[in-house]
């Protein structure tokens, strides 16, 4: 049975076996992979299960399915020891890269937006290599900077520090110098939307010089090709001027959004007194030297003088090491004229609680001054609050000409008060503290003045970042009425608009700045939109000034012009904020709604304390009020309207907002046009809604 079983005899099956090992010893040898000892692995890198599709066709790695005359379909293998390119099919090479391209764009974005929400520059790295397509790697340098551009400066400190760990890793120099470029060249369309990208992108420039991702030469090359005239070329000559040529250029760079909008009053405070103790204890001068430069604080250092100043009180065995320290700083320029003094001011002022510790601190005190202004690190100039009295006396127990006394009395004022001013201002950028402002204000009891901390508090900001700027507006909303008048912000701004040509010539985007800050006053309630066509007709014609009046009625004329406005700077009115307060303006008419207090709402609203997006409270309540057909959001807003808490204005325009897409909420509430014409009509009749407003007609104008 054994021997009728098989069909081959024994010496058959041994030529067979020889013959296939030889075939097996062919193959080897022809295989490129044979040498390395790598084998061609048909395993998917796709992502996909390499199983053929549902009737046997399209698996990777699979045969294919069977054509109509009965043959295969087989995929071409490039590491078969018989490919032949010529049997590849035709592909087009240019839809395929613009396909790729698109999809590069958008997968870049969601890499930013991760990378700005959580800060996990591995992530970000990890991410972008995955992603491929290193030749499109200038792509992702433009759109992470323009993406910066328009936030806070922690996003634009993260962006520096994604593009350093990027670098030559992920990224080749090359890619990242052409994104640049593009940038450049893109820096016009920038500015439309952005008014300081000016300035952000040459600090972004002089960035990337500094942590040495980008050669110096790049400036000089990059100029030959811009046009004149450009914003890209303005960028290249700010980043040149004003940050890489400007001394102790790369800590202030460095330093320019690297945390330094997180540290609080209290945390610098607490640094001067660290390192003063550290100095007392160590003697080591040139290490409190740069601990003072470290903190890059200019404007605070009278802090750093108070401080060290009464430690000399509190401590006289100090004197020595703390004079010596003060009048290097004063020698060197780390200290300025104006700082020095502001310091010794401050510690006279502090007098009385210091003598309580300490009996003799007045004339420990009047002793270091009269040391310091005779070493000259003190300004002789600089006087005594003791010396003042006296000579107080003096000039009032004189009889000379007081008309010439009182015109220089009144010069010599303004002075005084501009530069006291210039601190509080300073110091208000530091701190944020605006109760602050308000006593040092009342302190300097100079009212006929305002108008001169105004326009001083304007001029400072325009030279400054977007918070800076963000927190003036804040600021003179809170001065407003209660502090400065009316009529001397409006005299500030008077002045800001005359001498508008000469502010040009050092903040070359100052035109544009003060035509948001014209805007910004106006929207925040503070000047009345008449006083825009009051002041042009007082500015001569062909003016700087006169043009930027201009500007500014046309930015408040556009659609949705205040959240514009509201957003121009990034601060804390920012998109987050408006959505923190249409969730409080949906919960204060929700539990008004279910039998809330009338007076509660109200002050609900004005604990918004947002007067320019009261509108927004005039459209929800009008939806409620048609959604369930109650009388009580009318109500409210009636309410509101008597007692001056919604403007005329606001009113018009929350009912302007429903009018726009009345068509929208007729898909869900069928009769919402002929309610809402009932609400126009009720409104109009009790005299909260004016009698210019379209009605349904606006509405069905609109659809």
């Amino acid at each position: 049975m054994a021997e009728t079983a098989g069909f081959l005899t024994d010496e058959q099956r041994k030529l067979m076996k020889s013959a296939s090992l030889t075939r097996e010893s062919s193959a080897e040898l022809l295989s490129p992979r044979a040498a390395s000892g790598k084998h061609h692995e048909r395993k998917s890198h796709s992502g996909k299960n390499g199983r053929p599709k549902k009737g046997g066709s399209g698996g990777k790695g699979t045969w294919g399915s069977v054509m109509e005359d009965g043959s295969k379909r087989v995929l071409i293998d490039r590491n078969d020891p018989n490919y032949d390119s010529g049997e590849e099919p035709y592909h087009l090479i240019g839809a395929h890269v613009a396909q790729s391209l698109q999809v590069y764009k958008e997968k870049v974005v969601y890499i930013v937006e991760e990378y700005f929400a959580t800060g996990n520059v591995a992530d970000a790295a990890t991410d972008l290599r995955d992603l491929g397509s290193p030749s499109y790697h200038h792509y992702f340098v433009k759109k992470l900077i323009s993406m910066a551009l328009d936030r806070h400066d922690r996003e634009k400190e993260m962006a520096s520090v994604l593009l350093s760990a990027l670098y030559a890793d992920v990224m080749e120099p090359d890619q990242l110098a052409k994104g640049f470029t593009k940038l450049l060249e893109s820096a016009d369309d920038l500015a439309l939307d952005i008014p300081d990208a000016t300035d952000v992108l040459a600090l972004f420039l002089a960035r990337a010089v500094v942590d040495d991702i980008l050669p110096p030469a790049f400036l000089s090359k990059t100029q030959a090709v811009l046009p004149d005239g450009s914003k890209g070329l303005e960028v290249l000559q700010n980043a040149e001027k004003s940050y890489l040529n400007a001394p102790l250029h790369a800590e202030v760079v460095e330093r320019r959004w690297g945390g330094s909008t997180q540290t609080t009053v209290e945390e610098v405070k607490r640094k001067i007194t660290d390192l003063l103790k550290e100095y007392v204890e160590s003697g080591d001068q040139a290490e409190a030297r740069r601990c003072i430069r470290e903190l890059n604080v200019p404007f605070f250092h009278h802090e750093v003088v108070k401080k060290a100043l009464t430690l000399v009180i509190e401590k006289k065995s100090a004197e020595a090491g703390i004079v010596s320290l003060l009048q290097e700083c004063a020698d060197e320029g780390l200290i300025s004229s104006n700082q020095m003094s502001k310091g010794f001011s401050r510690v006279f002022d502090a007098l009385e609680d210091l003598s309580l510790d300490v009996p003799q601190a007045r004339e420990i005190l009047e002793d270091l001054a009269a040391k310091a202004m005779s070493a000259g690190w003190l300004s002789s100039s600089f006087v005594t609050p003791a010396a003042a009295s006296a000579a107080a006396a003096a000039a009032a127990a004189s009889n000379d000409d007081g008309a010439a006394a009182n015109g220089d009395t009144a010069v010599d004022d303004a002075h005084v008060f501009k530069q006291k001013a210039t601190g509080i201002i300073q110091e208000y950028f530091l701190s944020d503290d605006i109760a602050e402002v308000v006593r040092s204000l009342e302190d300097l009891a100079a009212p006929d003045f305002n108008a001169v901390f105004v326009k001083k508090l304007i001029t400072l900001a325009m030279d400054r970042k977007n918070r800076e700027k963000e927190m003036a507006s804040v600021l003179l909303s809170a001065l407003y009425a209660e502090v400065i008048p009316v009529g001397q912000i409006g005299k500030a701004f008077t002045m800001l608009l005359e001498s508008a040509e000469d502010t040009a010539l050092d903040i070359p985007d100052a035109a544009n700045q003060l035509a948001y800050f014209l805007d910004r006053a106006v929207v925040d309630d503070i000047l009345p939109p008449l006083y825009l066509e009051e002041i042009n007709e007082q500015l001569p014609e062909g003016s700087l000034g006169k043009e930027i009046v201009h500007s500014a009625e046309s930015i408040l004329a556009a659609r949705h012009a205040g959240e514009r406005i509201l957003r121009c700077w990034g601060g804390g009115t920012g998109r987050a904020v408006l959505d923190d307060a249409k969730d409080k303006i949906a919960k204060l008419l929700e539990e008004f709604e279910s039998g809330g207090d009338m007076g509660e709402a109200c002050q609900c609203v004005r604990d918004l304390a947002m007067p320019y997006f009261h509108h927004e409270v005039v459209k929800r309540a009008l939806v409620m009020a048609m959604e369930r057909k109650s009388a009580r959001p009318l109500c409210f807003l009636r309410e509101c309207s008597s007692e001056g808490l919604i403007t005329t204005s606001q009113m018009v325009k929350g009912f302007g907002r429903v009018a726009d897409y009345i068509d929208d909420l007729a898909l869900d509430i069928p009769d919402a046009k002929s309610k809402f014409q009932g609400f126009v009509d009720e409104a109009k009749a009790q005299g909260w809604l004016s009698s210019a407003f379209g009605g349904a007609a606006q509405a069905n104008g609109s659809a």
